[in-house]
């Protein structure tokens, strides 16, 4: 699977190698394949995006809205989501897709031998071999991740004397010259170099200078292009703007230790890749910048049409309700109309309830209203609180009633409650009535 995968980045590489004869100018060509490649999904991603930054003023207004309730932000959220055709995650995939494409560009170029020109182990070891025997390359004693990239470096120094030597023994190998502008984009550049390089020879520190500043000159691309990004898709949220501020810093100085720790081509893709980058996003901004403005003219003209519709309809409701010529709406649907009169039993309900509890309260602390036009109200008085002070109550000892008396007030308590029943019954009555 690795080996397919690697087929389908060595074979573009090999092929502008052989275009340009300059391996510099293949990696930079591969860069803009590359970039083609992405347009469609980045101008996808980037139209997202640019969506997504215009509804921060309604976000915010959603957030101040829905402050402390969390579940129906989301659904409003979402709901504004779907309306205006953004997906707030989409930018988020596409933007990762990069990093593979460089994964296995670095295995091309760190194996040419076997994941470019795609010899067999056999022909490698040969090289090897054969390279060792006439002094050319000693096998290090610790494994060295760049032999291959030093093998080809020979095999190009001493191309004649390989093929007349090893005649039908490397089949598939090329001829790669890994000098790009003077620099040798097989080495990794020197954090330094300045102590062991011969500056009284330009032709030696030059190419030593070139190859020093190639992971800098990266890392100032990486950051201009986030740069130009952020400000053409500006973030509103403090969060996110600190996150967006790391990341401008983290990128790049991670362009510098990649830059540094592998072969200088890579650092030749990272700079292309931010160059073309940066072309395609301004591209894409300008377009889509076009396209939203004559959106939101339209959304706004239709916002600003349905809502003179409301506000004429308010005003003829108004002057109706004022004349008193408003009606009820024959339109209802039965299943609201119900849901409206459950809502009105059930409050109707709910009060009577809750009187006849104050009134039964009432009469069993010996509490009779004098009156049927008793103020309803007076039954939901609370009662009065005692003094932390004042202490427990004693207990009072209640006198024994004769048997006559007895009689008499269990008459007087039959005779109040069928006047409690009459007083709930002419309140249910008043209250059906209103």
């Amino acid at each position: 699977m690795g080996e397919f995968i690697c087929k389908i980045f060595a074979w573009p590489l090999v092929k502008f190698y052989e275009l340009t004869g300059s391996y510099g100018l293949a990696v930079v060509f591969f860069a803009l394949l590359v970039n083609l490649l992405m347009t469609p999904f980045m101008a996808k991603s980037k139209k997202s995006m640019m969506r997504s930054t215009r509804l921060q003023p309604r976000i915010q207004e959603l957030q101040k809205r829905h402050e402390g309730n969390p579940q129906k932000l989301n659904a409003e959220m979402q709901k504004l989501y779907s309306e205006e055709g953004v997906n707030p995650m989409s930018g988020c995939l596409w933007s990762l897709i990069p990093f593979p494409i460089l994964i296995a560009l670095y295995s091309v170029i760190r194996r040419p031998l076997t994941r470019m020109m795609f010899v067999t182990q056999e022909v490698v070891d040969t090289l090897q071999n054969f390279f060792v025997e006439q002094g050319w390359y000693i096998i290090p004693e610790k494994a060295d991740a760049y032999v291959e990239i030093k093998l080809a470096e020979i095999a190009h120094t001493h191309w004649d004397e390989v093929q007349s030597a090893l005649a039908g023994k490397i089949d598939g190998l090329m001829n790669i010259d890994f000098t790009f502008l003077g620099v040798n984009l097989g080495q990794q550049p020197e954090w330094n170099f300045f102590s062991h390089t011969d500056w009284s020879d330009p032709s030696v520190w030059g190419p030593a200078l070139g190859l020093f500043l190639i992971p800098f000159i990266s890392a100032g691309l990486s950051w201009l292009s986030m740069k130009i990004s952020n400000m053409a898709n500006p973030v509103d949220n403090a969060q996110a703007a600190a996150s967006m501020k790391s990341m401008n810093i983290m990128m790049p100085l991670m362009s510098i230790w990649i830059c540094f720790v592998m072969p200088a081509a890579m650092g030749i893709y990272w700079i292309a890749n931010s160059v073309f980058g940066m072309i395609r996003d301004y591209v894409l901004t300008m377009k889509y910048k076009k396209q939203l403005d004559i959106e939101d003219a339209e959304k706004a003209a239709i916002r600003a049409e349905r809502e003179k519709e409301l506000e004429a309809k308010r005003l003829e409701t108004e002057r109706l309700r004022a004349e008193g010529k408003t009606e009820k709406n024959v339109n209802t649907s039965k299943k609201k109309t119900q849901a409206v009169e459950k809502q009105k039993s059930d409050e109707r309900k709910a009060a009577l309830d809750k009187a006849e509890r104050a009134a039964r309260k009432r009469l069993r602390s010996g509490k009779v209203p004098v009156s049927a036009d008793e103020d309803i109200s007076d039954y939901f008085a609370a009662p009065k609180k005692r003094s932390a002070k004042a202490g427990k109550p004693k207990k009072v000892k209640k006198p024994r009633l004769t048997k006559a008396e007895r009689a008499a007030k269990k008459k007087a308590d039959r005779a109040a409650r069928a006047e409690e029943r009459r007083r709930r019954e002419e309140r249910r009555r008043r209250m059906r009535e209103q």
